[in-house]
Formats: structure tokens, sequence, C-alpha cells
């Protein structure tokens, strides 16, 4: 009824817009045309929407869906703005939802589907939980969900039957790695919690290890997102990493697509002490500044970044900031080039949603980070790892590295697998971490500040102005104007990071969307990675 009463609201109008022209018919012959309102303007190409729906609707040859025929025009209007801005609809909130609170209702494993048998089969147990504790092992083939066979499902099909609410049971038939039957395994569905903070390989109770090098006391943390509990989660690894008397750090951001800016802001807090951390301006919005305070701060040990070409908007945030501090080294490859925020915007009371850019960022140096459309290899965009550190993978260097990655994520009782591949890019970092410990480093270091210093000396033009803001107190740079945002594909995964409010609950007792600062999706096409490397949780 609403929307048959919106479209005679407009029909009304344009007959009022056209009674209006008429009667005033003769005036204009005599008196100069004046240009529409906006207002006018607006009605006007409101009224071309609305009759073009109306002709579809009644003169198509088929008949047509209303709703897909009003989700195509929006996200029509939406192609023409950027990559990053798009309509969320009710079939897809849920699993945007899923990607900034990195949590939902399922049993915890990680399935993914066999390139050989084309069966759906478990990557991993997620520790602790149902799956894991009902002894749903690595290599297990789904058989079948609910008494049903899983011959021929797709990923997204059996994602969809093995998720649920917390609380309801539900039964799966696996067939263990090289066994002929099929154990039957009855299992009650929880919240299920995604660490995006992970370490390198697995201790003997299965949590991470996020110590690289016992000798050499380096840390390992790998950041996979950067979702509401980010912050919280790379606090107590670094803590428990002070405490085991770590030396140095490695923060892993390859392949992170982005997430919350507020995780962002967060995150590059911890190792900075003062000083801005990111900038922020919309259209509509005043600058906003995030600056570091030096409480809670992790100082006092050499670190390094590494990125990726997939490494984007939140993690471009954290690097750029850690680089422009001089806090941390970047190694590894150029990073996507995303510099804007999106906001998450309710529509149907919460039904679905709107992923609208509203702003840019600004790292602290003032340099650019976004890519343009037409951008080329020479233009400054993204965060460049620093001179003689760069470490290019090639697509199959990747594909290794991802194949790897996903075994040495296994949990199994023997520990990862052997394998020839070497991590250049770890290597590298690992290298510079075990010469700034011994002190080799050091004086390489001094004199190429020295040389850099006294070549932007002789060029004070190309400096850019400093910031001369007053800072804002902490707890007006952590507040979140901005809503949450995001997700990428795979693994060109739309990277995000944005602000959101702290979600408020839904009568269901769900949470509302959250802001984030967006994907890394964009017209520079991304290296192909083989789906089957990416196993999805349910």
């Amino acid at each position: 009824m609403q929307f048959g009463r919106w479209i005679w609201t407009m029909a009304f109008l344009s007959v009022s817009f056209v009674g209006a022209a008429t009667g005033r018919a003769a005036d204009e012959e005599k008196k100069p045309q004046t240009p529409p309102s906006k207002e006018e303007e607006y009605y006007e190409l409101m009224r071309i929407l609305a009759d073009t729906f109306e002709q579809i609707e009644r003169n198509y040859v088929k008949e047509v869906d209303r709703r897909a025929l009003v989700e195509s025009a929006v996200r029509g209007m939406l192609d023409e703005l950027d990559p990053y801005s798009n309509y969320i609809s009710p079939d897809d909130l849920s699993r945007f939802n899923v990607v900034v609170e990195q949590e939902f209702g399922g049993i915890g494993i990680q399935v993914g589907i066999d390139p050989q048998t084309r069966r759906l089969t478990v990557i991993s147990p997620l520790p602790g939980t149902p799956a894991y504790k009902a002894g749903v092992r690595s290599g297990d083939t789904v058989m079948e969900i609910e008494g049903k066979s899983t011959e021929g499902v797709t990923l997204d099909q059996a994602v969809k039957l093995l998720k649920g609410k917390a609380g309801e049971a539900v039964t799966i038939g696996v067939q263990h790695q090289g066994g002929t039957t099929i154990e039957k395994l009855t299992m009650v569905r929880a919240i299920i919690h995604l660490s995006s903070v992970l370490g390198d390989t697995h201790k003997a109770d299965d949590t991470w290890n996020f110590m690289l090098d016992n000798d050499k006391k380096i840390g390992y943390v790998r950041l996979t997102a950067f979702s509401r509990d980010s912050t919280r989660e790379l606090k107590e690894a670094l803590t428990a990493l002070k405490d085991e008397g770590m030396k140095a750090l490695v923060l892993d951001l390859r392949f992170n697509p982005g997430g919350l800016l507020t995780a962002a802001t967060e995150i590059s807090d911890l190792f900075i002490e003062e000083g801005k951390i990111v900038s922020t301006q919309g259209r509509n919005t005043a600058e906003k500044v995030y600056n570091a305070t030096k409480k809670d701060t992790f100082a006092g040990f050499p670190m390094v970044v590494l990125v990726n070409h997939f490494s984007a908007s939140a993690s471009e945030i954290v690097s750029a900031a850690l680089q422009d501090h001089k806090r941390a080294l970047i190694v590894g490859e150029r990073t996507w080039g995303k510099g804007s925020v999106q906001n998450v915007i309710e529509l149907e009371n919460g039904k679905s949603a709107l992923k609208l850019t509203t702003a840019s960022y600004h790292r602290p140096s003032g340099k650019n980070i976004h890519r343009f459309p037409g951008a080329k290899d020479t233009d400054e965009w993204g965060v460049s790892p620093d001179e003689s550190y760069a470490v290019p993978f090639t697509t199959e260097d990747m594909q290794k590295y991802l194949e790897y990655r996903r075994q040495r994520d296994v949990l199994t009782k023997d520990g990862p697998p052997k394998t020839d591949f070497v991590d250049r890019q770890l290597g590298k970092a690992v290298e510079y971490l075990v010469g700034q410990l011994s002190g080799e480093n050091k004086t390489a270091d001094k004199a190429a500040q020295k040389a850099t210093e006294k070549a932007d000396a002789k060029k004070p033009e190309d400096k850019k102005p400093e910031d001369k803001k007053p800072e804002e107190k902490k707890g007006d740079a952590k507040k979140a104007d901005e809503k949450p945002a995001e997700k990428p594909a795979a693994p060109e995964k739309k990277p995000e990071a944005g602000d959101k409010k702290d979600s408020e609950k839904k009568p269901d007792g769900s949470k509302k969307p959250e802001a984030s600062a967006g994907s890394a999706e964009s017209d520079r096409q991304p290296r192909t990675i083989p789906l089957y490397l990416l196993p999805v949780a349910a």
C-alpha cells in the first residue's frame, strides 16, 4: 500500500507541475526563462524514475519483480559513484554483519570444496567450538547434513545449512581421511567468534603461538581484519609476548582488506606515543584528526609491518602511520591504494543498508593513499615498502604462499607439514630485525636518515605544511561518528576501514550494521587465486 501511495503521490506532483506549466504558457513567451529550483529539479528527476517504473510494470513483455527492479535502480545509481559504495540487500546483510562483527551462529569449522573430489571438505575445526569438541578433523569429507547428501552442493548452500541459531542442534555425516564409513556427529550450534589476531603456528593446546623465534625473541602477529574485537585481541597477544621477553615484532597485514576505522586508529595508537595517526574529511563534515596518546603504548622494540597488494584501507592507515612516525619498517609490496571511508546507513528499518563513501582519509605525512581511476604506477598512491625492502611476489609465489599458510593454520597432532616453500617477505623482515637487535643496521639507518634530511632541506617547497589543528582529546578521537563498513572478494577482498557508532542491539538481539573504511575493489585487476585456498567458516 505504501508503495502504491508513493506512486500516486508522484503522479499527482507530475500533474501539478504540468498544470502549473500550462497556466504560465502565455507568460513564458514574454518573460525570460529561469532555471528550475533544486526542489523542482528533484521532483522532475523523481518523476522520470516513477514513470519508468510504471511503464515497465504495466507494459514490459514479461511480469517483473518489483523489488528486484527497485534494487537494480539503486545499484545503478551507486555504480555511478565509486567501486566502494554499494547497496546491501536483506539477503546479503547478515553476511556483511559477519564480516564486521566476526561472529555468527554455527558449529565452528572452516570448509571448502576439494578441487579433486568436488566434495565439501573440512579445512580445519576452530579450537573450542562444537565441531572441535565433537571430533571433526581436518581433511574430513562432509558427506551429509541433516541426513541429506552434500554431493553437488555449493559452498554457499552448505554454509547456510551448517549455520543457524545458537542452541539449535545439527547432525552431519563425515568420512574421516582414509576411512570408508560415515560417522554421524550431532552438535549444538554456538556463537562462533572468528579471531582476527593469529600467530604462525599452534601450541600443544591448539592456541596460537605468537613467538616466531624463541632464541632471538622475535614475535609474530598476523592481523586478518580490523573488526570490533581486534584491538583487544592484539593487546592480549602483545602482553603475552612481552611477558615472554619479546625484543622485536613482525606485524603481518598481508591480505588484510581492512575493516573498522576505529580499530585502525586504536591499533595504530598501540605503537605510537604521540602525533597524528590519520585525518578524515568529507563534503559535509569538518576535518577530524585522530591523534595518538602515550597511555598503553607498546614501545621500546624494533618492528616490521608486512604488506602486499591486497593490504588495503585500514591496513594502509596503520602501515602509513607507523611508517610516517618511523615506528616500523615496511616490507613487502605496494598496498592496494584505498583512501576513502564508507558509512553504513540503514534502510527499511534495518532490513537493508546503504554503504556510501562519505569521506577520504589522509596519512600523517600528507601523502596521497587513494589510487584514483586511471592512476599510473609512477603516481603517488598506496603505502610502499621502505627503500631496499620491496619483496615482490609473482602470482605463483602467492598461490604457493596461500597453500603454505593454509597448511600451517590446520590443527593437526603432528604440527604443520614440512615444505620447501620459503616466505621471502617474512625472511626479509626477520633479517632486518636481527640486524637491529645486533646493532648492525643502526649505523646504516642513521646514515640514510641524514642523507634524506639533507635532500629534504634542499627542497623546502616540496614539504607539506604542518597540520596546526589543535589535537583532540583521546576520548574524542576514538568516538565513532561514522558508521563501519566492509567486504572484499577473494582475495581481492574489498578493503574496508570505516568507523561506526557503537552498535545498538535490535529487538531480536542482532546488532545494527557498522560503518567501515571500505574495500579494495577497484579498476586495478588483482591476480587470481584459486578459491579452494580460501576456506569459509560455518
